[in-house]
Parts: structure tokens; C-alpha cells; sequence
């Protein structure tokens, strides 16, 4: 318990630090330091909307990571999840418009399916990579994400382009309204629930199961997880995928919700900022929801910064850089005290 405390504490004292640093960095640059903080508060929960518009950035990092915090504690590091969100969004697109005529019920559920089925396969292809040669999956997940940017680039300016369109953005045709989950708002009863059931499932996968427990043995020290007999090519695999499959739902759920067409890059670094989310969120679910509430009124911020003042929009997003590369210094001390990391999986 004392050493949980030591490490929120620790984790709100780089946060706090990141934000100092980020001030300072305001500051001298000639810009209102009380301005920019004040315009942020009031774009991530004050103004009209502001907290709706929170939410609906909290939903994507808040699936997401919850896929990265399954990655990480077996011992795995997939940062793949933003090829994983795309190649989610673009399955869930292609059952969308190639079923129109299907009932809402039955093609929403369908494309939520194949959402989730076609991010686990994203995922396990450098999973398995990983627990078979022992590749590096920080460099075959990212390179992942590469791929499905292209996938996603594919669709959107050739078999699923819009005729409609204007030619100046490579966009998909919108999904019949009554396909979608929510309004243009992204939040709605259905979303709030599917996010919250998932987040119980991770939850009790990790904490109440004896499969979760191999999973976090295996990722503390995988040499006394083989002495124990717990299979690391199971664990590693299982847990790619269920990263994958969450990350590709994420996809789905922003297709059928605020989204309704995909366009070429959309949220670009909504995986990337998933894996700060999970890190500053200590990699548990309640700390990953607080935290991506956190970043998802930090996102909303960002986007109203501009009505407000004469701030640019990076002045935030300089934040947000702030806080992952301090938060990552903090992990990998606190790694090179530990036994180490994850070594390659025998096979």
C-alpha cells in the first residue's frame, strides 16, 4: 500500500513538474502564463460544452490504453496502437457501407466485430513475431502503425473515396445515421456503457484471474514466470492481441460515433498519447481512467485554445510532450533499478 502511494505521489509530482517547466517555457517566450491556463480550464471543462467535448477525447485514450496497460504489465511493449485504431475504424467502415440495407442492431454489432477482429490480427502479427524470434515489438508495432496509416490512406482515396467529394481531402462516404452510436457530440448512453464494460473486463482480467496474475509474473520477472511454468508465448500473445482488439474497437467506436466517415490521417496521435496515458496512469484501470480524462480535457483544450487567445494550439500540446517525456524518464529509472526488463522469449 505505502509503496502504491510513493508512486502516485511520485506520478503527480512529475505532472506537476511538467507543468511548471511548460510554464516557464511560456513565459519566457512572452506569452500570459495565467492566460493560457485559464483558456485551457475553461476548453476542458467550463465553457459550453467544454466537458462533453472531454469526454469525448477521454474515449479513444481511455480504450486504448487500457489495451497498453495489458501489453506492459505481461512484459510487452506494444506501442502499435494507433495502426491498431485505424485498421479497427477501416474493417468497421467496410461492413458499414458493404451492408447497408442490414438491420442498425445487426451491422453496428458486425462491425464492431470485425473491428475487433482485425486489430487483434494487427497486433498479433509483431506478437508473434516477438514470441517466436524475439523481435523488437517496439519496432515491428510502430512500424505496424505505418502500415495501417496506409491502409487507412488506401481506403479513403480509392475503393471507399466519397464521389462526392471535394477532391482536396481523401475521405470515405458517411455511414448511414442510423448506423451511428452517437452525434457529431461523440458521447452518448451506448458509448459511456460499451467503454465501461470494457474497462470492468480489463479490470477483472488483471486483477481477479489467475490468468492475469500470470500475466503480471511474466512481466516482473519472465525468468521465474518459466520457472513457475507459465507459458511467455501464451502470455505474450494473448496480450498482444487483446491490445489490438481494444485499440480496433476504440476504431470502431469513433466510426460509428462523432466520426461517420474516415479521412486520411484522422486523430493522428490519439495511440501514441494512449501509451502516456497508461504510463501515467501507472498502468491500472482506475489510474488509466483518470488519466485519460486528464489528457482527453488537455486534447479539448488544445482545440479551444485558439478562440480565446492568441496562444497557439502547440503552446498545449508542448504540455503534453512535457509530461510523457518525463514520465518515461521516471519508468526507465525506476526500470534500470529493477531486475530489468523483458528478455527475449524462449522458445
Amino acid at each position: 500500500m505505502i509503496e502504491r502511494l510513493a508512486r502516485i505521489l511520485s506520478t503527480v509530482v512529475w505532472v506537476v513538474v511538467a507543468f511548471a517547466v511548460t510554464a516557464s517555457i511560456l513565459w519566457v517566450s512572452g506569452y500570459s502564463v495565467t492566460e493560457v491556463f485559464s483558456g485551457a480550464v475553461q476548453g476542458a471543462v467550463t465553457a459550453v460544452g467544454a466537458f462533453v467535448s472531454t469526454i469525448r477525447w477521454t474515449i479513444p485514450l481511455f480504450l486504448i490504453a487500457l489495451g497498453v496497460t495489458i501489453g506492459f504489465r505481461a512484459g510487452f511493449f506494444n506501442i502499435g496502437g494507433q495502426g491498431q485504431f485505424y485498421v479497427g475504424a477501416c474493417a468497421a467502415l467496410v461492413v458499414s457501407l458493404g451492408w447497408r440495407a442490414g438491420p442498425a442492431w445487426l451491422v453496428i454489432s458486425a462491425g464492431m466485430a470485425a473491428a475487433v477482429a482485425a486489430g487483434a490480427a494487427w497486433s498479433l502479427i509483431p506478437g508473434y513475431l516477438r514470441v517466436r524470434f524475439g523481435t523488437d515489438e517496439v519496432l515491428t508495432t510502430l512500424m505496424m502503425s505505418f502500415i495501417g496509416a496506409l491502409v487507412l490512406q488506401y481506403l479513403t482515396a480509392g475503393p471507399m473515396r466519397n464521389p462526392q467529394g471535394t477532391g482536396q481531402t481523401a475521405a470515405s462516404e458517411r455511414i448511414p445515421d442510423a448506423f451511428r452510436l452517437t452525434g457529431s457530440s461523440g458521447v452518448s448512453a451506448a458509448v459511456l456503457a460499451a467503454a465501461a464494460v470494457a474497462a470492468a473486463a480489463v479490470w477483472l482480467l488483471l486483477e481477479r484471474t489467475r490468468f492475469g496474475l500470470s500475466m503480471d509474473l511474466a512481466g516482473r520477472n519472465p525468468t521465474m514466470a518459466r520457472w513457475q511454468g507459465i507459458n511467455i508465448q501464451k502470455v505474450g500473445l494473448v496480450s498482444f492481441g487483446l491490445a489490438g482488439a481494444l485499440a480496433g474497437f476504440a476504431g470502431a467506436v469513433e466510426l460509428f460515433g462523432p466520426a461517420a466517415r474516415l479521412i486520411t490521417g484522422f486523430s493522428p496521435t490519439v495511440g501514441f498519447n494512449a501509451v502516456v496515458v497508461a504510463l501515467v496512469g501507472m498502468l491500472s484501470v482506475p489510474g488509466v481512467a483518470l488519466s485519460a480524462l486528464f489528457f482527453g480535457g488537455l486534447q479539448s483544450a488544445i482545440l479551444f485554445l485558439p478562440i480565446v487567445t492568441d496562444v497557439p494550439p502547440p503552446a498545449l500540446t508542448l504540455l503534453h510532450g512535457m509530461v510523457a517525456l518525463l514520465v518515461t524518464v521516471r519508468l526507465r529509472a525506476r526500470r534500470r533499478r529493477a531486475s530489468g526488463g523483458p528478455e527475449p522469449v524462449e522458445t
